[in-house]
């Protein structure tokens, strides 16, 4: 009866930490995996254990350019999405336009649609416009999809904010510049930053529409789709597994900084 009473108690912990296990599985074996020396193509099966592809992780021909690639195509992607989606976010919660409601539907299709739908409908569009197929068809295709997701996380924030704030600083004879940079820009800041990291990993781990507008351009995860066609390099996994501890580091770090903010302000 103890015991039954314990799991009853933390029967809530216990599920989540099963999930959290659960989701954190797969990148445990991309982990393990990467220390491995298989004797064929592919690394599915455990062989030996070895540190030859974290010594040489570009030793694949082609897969640091595609890595490469897929940075830099997700960085000005994540600027010109996070950039448009602030200032729609920003102009239907404060503004009333006669289309504002057909604006607010429109934003949400991108993230209803299957994405083989609109990445069919974008190489439609590149090639009545004659547009060559490569870095730039990406690029757009991405700021186009990650625009929802923006709008999204900055119009909720902005939503919550108090306009009392503001007038505040109007009445303190701030000017709408100094205002916006004082207090509306630092309050809607989270808000802007999810939106940033949210568009950065969608459009790095992107494949059906950058496959359909990509041409001869190779992105990262088609590199990975190709190379699970003939042989999985040990390198991929190495890639992976240094993606997910940064990642980690990532979150870390921010979670250090806000308990530390949390506590000087207490």
């Amino acid at each position: 009866m103890p015991f039954v009473t314990w799991l009853k108690r933390r029967l809530v912990v216990i599920a989540g930490l099963l999930t959290l296990g659960y989701l954190l599985l797969p990148n445990v074996i991309v982990t393990v995996f990467s220390f491995n020396k298989p004797n064929g193509r592919f690394n599915y099966a455990w062989q030996q254990f070895s540190t030859d592809a974290w010594k040489d992780p570009c030793g694949v021909a082609g897969m640091c350019g595609s890595l490469s690639l897929s940075l830099q195509i997700a960085v000005w992607a994540t600027v010109g999405a996070t950039v448009l989606g602030a200032m729609i976010a920003f102009a239907l919660v404060r503004y009333r336009f006669r289309a504002r409601g057909a604006v607010n539907s429109l934003i949400f299709l991108p993230m209803a649609m299957p994405e083989v739908v609109m990445a069919a409908s974008l190489l439609t569009l590149f090639l009545n416009m004659g547009a060559q197929l490569g870095f730039w068809t990406i690029l757009i295709a991405h700021i186009m999809f990650c625009l929802s997701f923006v709008v999204t996380a900055v119009k909720a924030r902005v939503m919550s904010m108090d306009p009392r704030l503001e007038e505040a600083a109007r009445d303190l004879y701030a000017g709408p510049v100094q205002t916006f940079v004082r207090v509306t820009l630092p309050i809607a800041a989270p808000g802007i930053a999810a939106g940033a990291l949210l568009s950065f990993a969608l459009s790095f781990d992107d494949f059906i529409i950058t496959n359909f507008n990509a041409g001869s351009t190779v992105t990262f995860p088609m590199f990975v789709w190709g190379s699970a066609q003939r042989g999985t390099p040990v390198q991929i996994n190495v890639i992976g597994t240094a993606m997910f501890l940064i990642a980690v580091l990532f979150v870390l770090a921010s979670m250090a900084i806000g308990n530390r903010r949390n506590r000087q302000k207490a």
